[in-house]
């Protein structure tokens, strides 16, 4: 595995944002605003979003700064971060979650293809241990196809749910049904949520129709 150095800038660090959903119900109770980090080390097969494993510059924003867009929204119950791989950039999301909780109530999810074992007994990088602190629900492990259930918010069977706080144990993450949603924005589609099998097929049928149309969107 590659070392990963964070973006820092005045020895802080620096996300490297792949895309931002400020609103959404399908990754976790309530409302919630989520973020795709960019950059990942374990390459998975089937990938949802194989655009945000290159390590490559995507936007780089303090956390801080983040933290004050992500509740810009009153409604936001929640914030949800996957990629790419979260805990790569663990040391800036530890900030986000520090910072936005000062200034709400929040449950905080993340996902993360390291095992919890892996994080605590040799973390990939900074700031592993400062996050885990942080985060109410854990989902951990690869994502292998051949083990996708259609079955919850994890993307395949072998994922586990780890409750480190008791703050969402009343929801089912392993068995609940899948939810999705398709949000468009700056001649941009993003699908939102852990697709079923069916859906993802779908999806990738309904953006190919659709990309001549974005391609003129301004």
């Amino acid at each position: 595995m590659n070392e990963y150095n964070p973006w820092k800038t005045g020895g802080l660090p620096l996300l490297n944002i792949a895309h931002i959903c400020p609103a959404t119900k399908a990754l976790g109770p309530g409302l919630r605003a989520a973020i795709w980090v960019q950059g990942c080390c374990f390459n998975c097969p089937g990938c949802i979003a194989p655009d945000w494993i290159p390590y490559r510059i995507a936007k780089l924003i303090p956390p801080e700064i983040l933290a004050e867009q992500l509740l810009s929204d009153d409604r936001i119950e929640g914030l949800t971060f996957s990629g790419g791989e979260p805990m790569l950039q663990a040391a800036g999301l530890a900030l986000l979650a520090k910072t936005a909780r000062k200034k709400r109530d929040i449950s905080i999810i993340c996902y993360t293809g390291f095992t919890l074992e892996q994080l605590q007994q040799n973390p990939p990088g900074p700031g592993v241990k400062d996050l885990l602190s942080e985060i109410d629900v854990l989902i951990d492990g690869p994502y292998i196809p051949s083990l996708n259930d259609d079955k919850g918010l994890r993307g395949s069977s072998n994922q586990r749910i780890h409750f480190l706080t008791d703050r969402l144990k009343n929801f089912d993450f392993q068995t609940s049904p899948r939810t999705t949603e398709i949000h468009v924005l700056n001649g941009e589609v993003l699908l939102v949520g852990i697709p079923s099998k069916i859906t993802l097929t779908a999806f990738h049928k309904f953006v190919q129709k659709l990309n001549p149309y974005l391609s003129r969107m301004p």
